[in-house]
């Protein structure tokens, strides 16, 4: 009886911990959920190299030379095997980047090594990606060819390196008065730049949504809708930049939530003009959402992309656009010119004729149609008095590929 509770406990601890021929231990898998998907790899030498020292060139030098030497591959697999399968954006991709380099070394435990860790992993997926020490603070910088408003930049030749991390120290940071020490390392063939275009969002699993009640009324009629969201896309979302606005303009919805918003508007609005239908939309994107602005709602400027809006309790004019430009596009495919003021964005829908006061814009008559609620509740075709001759400029311009 001793004889077979032996056999079997040495055949149970031989399962669990399975001993190689050098008498250690196998490693352990590291696993964690990325938006529906399982990512796992062996956990080697390469989720424990240490940095423990004060930042400086010489001792990034030294951690790289040691992460450099370790078993890296498991990890680098993992997450390009992801990228082949579902060609995320780049944004989606380094999503990925943080919740891998937070599994091998929490953000909270240590900072810098964490930052180091997306620096390396960035890097190996292909990307020009570079580290910057200013005041004691560990910047993260990426190659991008476009225009990001709300965090630094630097340049080196004909490159513009944008900051990845500029939001964990609060968007605070005196570039003026402190110098900012490039660390120069390159890894081959880092050389793609980064893209804050979104084409499409992670298929997110259908029992992740929520849903949410909007309501407004149009017409002396009330109308109730349940759209389905994700609070996943809020959170990978939370520190996108204030971007082009084509760049968050033409951002998608989740699948989800377009197949719960899309076709309730569309059933609603059966049997409207084309005039009718957009001003129906003009009024949902108005009055479903409580209206704050940027400076009260964030403490600072930040433009959100349409599903944010849906999102979010509260949203300002720039956001209230995307949304309504979103549906329109959708809906109607009309093109359309989005009007930026001093203080104020709004857009404008050609139709087959101009309604009310046209915008001309190269030759072309569009029509105002104002998404966020003002004084009085304003037709297509008129702006509010204060900006009747306010100057604007077309910030943006959409028009329907040729069928």
């Amino acid at each position: 009886m001793r004889l077979r509770s032996f056999i079997l406990l040495s055949l149970i601890l031989f399962l669990r911990f399975p001993v190689l021929l050098n008498g250690q231990t196998d490693n352990r898998t590291i696993s964690f959920d990325f938006y529906g998907d399982s990512i796992s790899f062996l956990n080697t030498n390469f989720s424990a190299v240490p940095f423990n020292d004060s930042l400086s060139g010489d001792k990034i030098c030294t951690f790289y030379d040691r992460i450099q030497s370790t078993d890296y591959q498991p990890a680098i697999k993992a997450i390009l095997d992801y990228k082949q399968k579902h060609n995320p954006d780049d944004w989606v991709y380094y999503q990925l980047i943080r919740r891998t380099a937070q599994s091998m070394s929490p953000k909270a435990a240590n900072y810098n090594r964490y930052t180091l860790y997306k620096w390396f992993l960035l890097c190996h997926s292909g990307y020009d990606a570079t580290l910057n020490i200013i005041d004691g603070k560990l910047l993260f910088y990426v190659a991008s060819d476009e225009d990001i408003y709300d965090i630094p930049f630097f340049r080196v030749k004909d490159k513009k390196y944008i900051c990845l991390n500029y939001h964990d120290f609060s968007y605070n940071i005196d570039f003026q008065h402190n110098k900012n020490l490039n660390i120069p390392l390159h890894i081959e063939g880092a050389n793609n730049k980064f893209s804050y275009r979104l084409t499409s969002l992670p298929d997110f699993r259908p029992e992740s949504y929520f849903e949410k009640d909007l309501q407004f009324n149009y017409n002396d009629v009330s109308y109730h809708f349940k759209v389905k969201l994700n609070a996943d896309v809020k959170k990978m979302l939370t520190n996108y930049p204030v971007a082009d606005y084509q760049l968050y303009f033409d951002a998608p919805l989740s699948k989800e939530t377009y197949n719960s918003l899309i076709p309730q508007l569309k059933q609603n609005m059966a049997g409207m003009s084309k005039k009718n239908g957009v001003d129906y939309l003009m009024h949902f994107t108005r009055y479903a959402f409580m209206y704050k602005p940027d400076a009260e709602n964030f403490g600072r400027e930040k433009h959100m992309v349409p599903e944010q809006t849906l999102l979010y309790e509260q949203s300002d004019c720039a956001d209230r656009a995307a949304l309504f430009y979103c549906l329109v596009k959708e809906i109607y495919n009309l093109p359309m010119i989005v009007l930026a003021f001093p203080h104020h964005l709004t857009i404008a829908v050609k139709f087959d004729r101009p309604i009310g006061k046209p915008i001309i814009y190269n030759g072309v008559a569009y029509s105002i149609c104002e998404p966020t609620p003002q004084t009085e509740d304003l037709p297509i075709g008129r702006i509010s008095d204060d900006l009747n001759s306010a100057t604007y400029q077309v910030a943006y311009s959409y028009q329907p590929a040729s069928k």
